[in-house]
């Protein structure tokens, strides 16, 4: 004890405290006991001032991750506050060697001592030192040998197919360490109901909000290794874990991730890489128990989800967003390889025009022109055009699956409910009978109990509340609604361009059959190179629209008679001529001024100016009524009996009068021969 001073005794002893794992802290308990005893092991050699340092708990001491309480103890002993450092054993403090001499060469600055449950050590004594060190290099060597002999045993057991640290729902693991699957009725259904919705859906966030919708709860286990199961609402993260198990493939695998360690500022990372790939897998052993899926549509479903990443940009295709891109992550630029992208124009929130364009010239050191661009209106058409045709031998296959599918929902739907209600009752006859084995005297207890007996009757009465209420509410298609969805059948065109057909539904059917879409931008044409998920190969052949050639330009007869009309009158009264000949814009709308206006600016047409019309010498019928000294329905009649040459530029419009021919008309005698009538006189000063 000569090596404690009173220098050392005036200071504060620490005592770390630390355990290697959560389940050590739970259940290791006499390890954590003796470590705080150290507490009275310090006060026993004169420290009044014993400090716990525990945050620690549940950390490893191999270096991989980071430990704060580790890092306190070094700065409190850098400052010179620390007369002991106790520990149970070296590998408390550390089981890296760098850390572990840290703190030595700390220790023998400042003239801290280290003690644990053999002695009392002085860093500054070279042996002491020596000591440590061998201590240390023990404690370092030992963490290693565990852990290659407990790796390699993992490993051999891993070999025969019987290491599990997590056992997934829907099995169970049986005496002879093999899975099987679950018993319960429950789970095996809405297992299967996860990868048939994304075997429909081919998006595993759509399969959780179809879920969440539903209001259709999926199976969890509480334990990795328990075989207690609850039923939890859908979340993305579950949804997720169950589609990319390779258990639910009937295989077992281990080995799917790789460890590596970098450094960084000075500390170690390990970092965890998963092999996508099944050959990459340390151990695969197919066919080890009953599957729910098969190996083939597993390895597709990886394939989707993968797909899906929109973060790994040009190595996928992406996932099927919102917009009216219908080709969306499918194209790739035929000159450079890129990937190309989407663009929109138009008024936000429609923006109805599409574009896809490369921008990968942008990035180069010369130019900053676009690869290529183009508009998305015409590919999309001849695209779609060509999965129609694909789909057409299929189409009434579809048209029986889908009516199929609509009773099978409602089917799904009300099973689910059963199942709950037999899991309610099966819960409240349990609460029963747990409420009739009680004291009756025990009132603390059976008021309890029966309160539990309550709240499960009440979930019951719910239960089969729903239950009724959806065979009342069964939907069923009609004859009439099944005879016409079997002629949308027969015409995939109509069905495609109906207005209740769902857009992202349409983008989903032509991911489905395409894989990709190379498109060679060509200067009269587009060039359209469809590769089929089936392997085969289709080209397109798309001309290119010319400057001012779009969709929504306005036809030739229309612009014509606005071109006439504007001679004659205002844009207010074009666009109200124009609705009353039932005339619409190029886009379904009825005219405005504005429209009407807009159009001239367009196409170049000169605005009415006043005084025009009087400037050509022509008059309307109301300045010919008024220069004749008639009523306007005279000129009208004489219009119509072709005594008065006039002319309409489309039917409806205002009747335009010559004004020589008025003169002309001055000059003639009567309109009829007769001998009893007089000849009209004029005015002079018309």
């Amino acid at each position: 004890m000569s090596k404690i001073q009173k220098h050392h005794v005036s200071k504060t002893a620490y005592i770390y405290v630390r355990q290697s794992t959560l389940s050590q802290v739970q259940h290791n308990l006499e390890g954590q006991r003796r470590q705080y005893a150290l507490v009275d092991h310090a006060r026993q050699l004169g420290w009044s001032d014993v400090k716990i340092i525990d945050d620690d708990l549940g950390r490893s001491g191999s270096g991989n991750v980071q430990r704060r309480g580790f890092e306190e103890l070094l700065a409190l002993v850098c400052q010179g506050e620390v007369g002991a450092v106790f520990a149970l054993e070296a590998s408390r403090l550390a089981r890296n060697g760098q850390e572990w001499h840290r703190l030595l060469e700390f220790c023998a600055i400042v003239d801290t001592l280290i003690v644990d449950h053999d002695g009392v050590y002085d860093p500054k004594h070279p042996n002491d030192r020596l000591l440590l060190g061998m201590k240390g290099t023990m404690s370092e060597l030992e963490i290693s040998t565990f852990r290659q002999r407990s790796q390699e045993a993992i490993r051999q057991k891993a070999r025969r197919g019987e290491y599990y640290n997590r056992i997934p729902e829907g099995y169970i693991l049986r005496d002879d360490r093999r899975l099987e699957k679950d018993p319960d009725q429950q789970v095996r259904s809405i297992l299967e109901m996860v990868f048939a919705k994304f075997r429909e859906l081919g998006s595993a966030r759509q399969v959780y909000l179809w879920f969440r919708q539903e209001e259709i709860k999926l199976p969890s286990r509480l334990e990795p290794m328990g075989s207690q199961v609850v039923f939890v609402p859908a979340t993305p993260w579950l949804v997720t874990r169950f589609l990319k198990d390779a258990t639910y493939a009937g295989a077992y695998v281990f080995g799917r991730s790789q460890r590596r360690v970098t450094l960084e500022n000075g500390q170690k990372r390990v970092l965890r890489h998963r092999h996508v790939k099944p050959e990459d897998w340390e151990v695969l052993l197919k066919d080890h128990h009953d599957p729910y899926v098969s190996w083939a549509e597993y390895l597709t479903n990886q394939e989707t989800l993968l797909q899906n990443r929109n973060a790994l940009g040009e190595k996928v295709r992406g996932s099927a967003r919102g917009g009216k891109g219908l080709l969306a992550g499918l194209l790739r630029c035929g000159r450079c390889g890129k990937k190309m992208h989407l663009q929109y124009s138009g008024r936000a929130p429609r923006q109805s025009v599409v574009y896809y364009v490369c921008k990968a010239s942008q990035h180069e050191s010369i130019g900053k022109q676009n690869c290529s661009l183009f508009g998305g209106i015409t590919v999309e058409r001849a695209v779609v055009a060509a999965v129609l045709d694909a789909l057409t031998p299929l189409r009434m296959e579809a048209m029986t699956d889908a009516a199929a599918q609509f009773d099978q929902r409602h089917v799904a739907k009300r099973q689910q409910i059963e199942f709950d209600l037999q899991r309610a009752r099966y819960e409240a006859d349990h609460c029963q009978r747990q409420y009739q084995a009680v004291d009756p005297e025990n009132r603390l207890v059976a008021k309890t109990l029966e309160d539990r007996w309550n709240q499960a009757l009440a979930r019951v009465d719910q239960l089969q509340q729903e239950l009724t209420k959806s065979e009342t509410t069964r939907p069923t298609l009609a004859a009439d609604e099944r005879a016409k969805l079997s002629r949308l059948g027969s015409d995939l065109h109509h069905l495609w361009n109906h207005e209740a057909a769902p857009f992202d539904l349409k983008k989903r059917i032509v991911r489905t059959v395409i894989n990709e879409i190379v498109v060679y931008v060509e200067k009269r044409a587009i060039r359209a190179l469809i590769h089929w998920q089936g392997g085969q190969h289709t080209e397109l052949q798309v001309r290119k629209r010319k400057p001012g050639e779009h969709r929504w330009k306005t036809v030739d007869g229309t612009l014509e008679l606005i071109r006439q009309l504007a001679r004659l009158m205002s844009d207010k009264n074009i666009a109200a001529q124009l609705n009353r000949m039932g005339i619409t814009s190029s886009k379904g709308h009825t005219w405005t001024r504005t429209r009407v206006g807009n159009c001239r600016k367009v196409n170049d047409i000169a605005n009415y100016s006043p005084g025009e019309r009087q400037a050509r010498g022509e008059l309307t019928v109301e300045e010919t009524a008024q220069k004749l000294g008639v009523s306007y329905s005279t000129v009208q009649r004489m219009i119509s009996a072709k005594q008065l040459p006039a002319r309409q530029v489309c039917a409806g419009a205002p009747w335009i009068i010559q004004a020589k021919d008025l003169e002309n008309m001055k000059k003639k005698g009567p309109s009829s021969a007769a001998s009893n009538q007089g000849t009209l006189e004029f005015p002079e000063n018309i």
